[in-house]
């Protein structure tokens, strides 16, 4: 078994898609539409769908906003080089909301942005991904 995606609800679908592909450099995998159910969906990843684990932008006609409620927490993304990353999602327009450096009672380097909707993504710089705090 693996884990295949995380689903965010969107506000506006084409700006979201823009955010995860240009800023954060993700490739969006497919969209498609349920004019039915009045939903619409597009993936976006660093990899295919076959072989990684994606996001599901889910944009709910009609609907603008979101609270992104106290439960999520974020998604994380590894980064080759964390304080390079966050100067160019600065640079590409992108909100860093917590300036690269060590967590809070450890060493593994961190980041933090957020996203249009105002979901939070943490960056951790490579050689950290995966040691916890890093003590």
């Amino acid at each position: 078994m693996r884990i295949l995606h995380t689903m965010l609800r969107v506000g506006d679908l084409q700006r979201s898609i823009d955010f995860y592909t240009r800023i954060l450099g993700m490739k969006l995998l497919r969209t498609s539409e349920n004019p039915e159910y009045k939903y619409s969906l597009a993936f976006v990843g660093y990899g295919e769908e076959t072989d990684s684990t994606v996001i599901e932008l889910t944009y709910n006609w009609g609907v603008e906003q979101y609270e992104p409620g106290t439960a999520f927490g974020h998604i994380a993304i590894e980064a080759e080089d964390i304080y390079a990353t966050c100067d160019a999602i600065r640079a590409a327009g992108g909100v860093v909301t917590r300036e690269p450096g060590p967590v809070k009672g450890g060493t593994t380097v961190i980041a933090f942005v957020q996203d249009p909707d105002g979901y939070k993504i943490e960056l951790i710089n490579k050689k950290d991904a995966g040691k916890g705090l890093g003590n």
